[in-house]
């Protein structure tokens, strides 16, 4: 039996339901770009990114609410609304849910962060989660520099809509509405050209990320294997930190699209299969790079350990040298010091300074040697 949405304890007529319904109408469409960074969005009232009514392909005029566009959408035999969010609230996503009747389970993972890359159907709405990913900028690497910043978008494709709803700052859609409406054809697919077109912005993203990474990477294998001192290992344990992140969000995608393609052909009209066994082939190839990368930088960090090793043995070897010359001079010192009446050159008056060049000879000697077998 399939459940739909209802909202929480009291919506409906009471005053906290019409409040949160309310919430849900008043939510402009107020571009997110517009923020700076930063800046603390207030939930549910400006998550709205855009919301637009598409019939074969071209998009309608209008920016009205979501609701009326659904209905518009509904009326026209190949029009579709996508409607576009951005962390959303609790009553804005409960009252989208009400309006285009989204499962119960589906409207609680829209608004939860975190998920893992996936693909579900709940009724005749499929559910396509996506893992975002953005370079972070940094003059240098150091042990605690951000390189990749990850987020979440997930797309709900459904009959006569989609929406998609992204948490954190990775993943602007903006860019792909406005390449999707310039490709009048592929938009005439539907909803699940918007899924295609989020998947491929996503995969084309983890390819730029990972060029980006593979720059860090070449610094930080120049700074290893220079002469002198050597890249910091804290250095080389951050960036693999930021790799696990890194694959974690690019990894797991392998499995749902594969899970797409194959087990969800029907859903996907036709025309738009071989899009997505594209996608998933750049998808491959971003995985292989990002298993190259993470075999280099366990080569640089052995590579590091190894030196460190090298330069530890050094150390002692110096340590051991001069630890060595220093007992030659405290065992004389320590022998004559006993203040025995009878020992060889006691009285004699040039005893002294006789002891004192026996030091110096054989700290001398014991310094040349060492020298020569380069401990020293």
């Amino acid at each position: 039996m399939a459940y739909r949405w209802r909202g929480g304890d009291g919506v409906g007529g009471s005053l906290s339901g019409l409040l949160a319904g309310a919430l849900g109408r008043m939510a402009p469409s107020v571009p997110v770009d517009a923020y700076p960074e930063g800046t603390e969005r207030r939930r549910g009232l400006d998550a709205v990114v855009d919301c637009a009514v598409y019939v074969g392909g071209q998009r309608q005029p209008g920016n009205g609410h979501y609701a009326e566009a659904f209905a518009r959408a509904r009326r026209r035999r190949d029009g579709f609304v996508w409607l576009g969010l951005h962390e959303p609230g609790a009553a804005l996503m409960g009252e989208v849910g009400r309006t285009f009747g989204l499962h119960e389970l589906t409207v609680g993972q829209a608004l939860a962060q975190g998920h893992r890359p996936a693909v579900e159907r709940h009724g005749d709405v499929t559910l396509l989660v996506l893992r975002t990913a953005r370079y972070v900028e940094h003059a240098e690497l150091t042990d605690t520099s951000e390189v990749v910043d990850t987020g979440d978008v997930m797309v709900l494709v459904g009959p006569r809509f989609v929406i998609t709803v992204r948490h954190g700052a990775a993943g602007a859609l903006t860019a792909v509405r406005a390449d999707l409406q310039q490709r009048q054809t592929l938009m005439a697919h539907g909803p699940w050209a918007v899924a295609y077109a989020v998947c491929a912005r996503m995969v084309d993203v983890y390819l730029e990320v990972a060029g980006h990474v593979e720059k860090d990477l070449e610094g930080l294998e120049e700074t290893a294997f220079a002469r002198g001192s050597g890249a910091d290992v804290q250095q080389i344990y951050q960036l693999k930190r930021e790799l696990v992140e890194f694959k974690r969000a690019v990894l797991p995608l392998q499995d749902p699209l594969r899970q797409l393609v194959e087990q969800h052909r029907g859903d996907i009209p036709d025309g738009l299969g071989h899009y997505f066994v594209d996608v998933t082939g750049r998808l491959a190839r971003a995985v292989d790079r990002l298993n190259a990368f993470d075999d280099l930088l366990n080569s640089i960090l052995q590579a590091r350990l190894a030196q460190v090793t090298v330069d530890q043995n050094n150390d002692m070897r110096k340590i051991a040298s001069w630890a060595a010359i220093a007992a030659v001079q405290t065992a004389i010192a320590g022998i004559y010091g006993m203040n025995f009446d009878h020992m060889p050159e006691l009285h004699w008056t040039y005893g002294y300074a006789a002891a004192l060049g026996v030091m110096a000879a054989a700290g001398l000697t014991l310094h040349r040697l060492f020298r020569r077998s380069g401990w020293l």
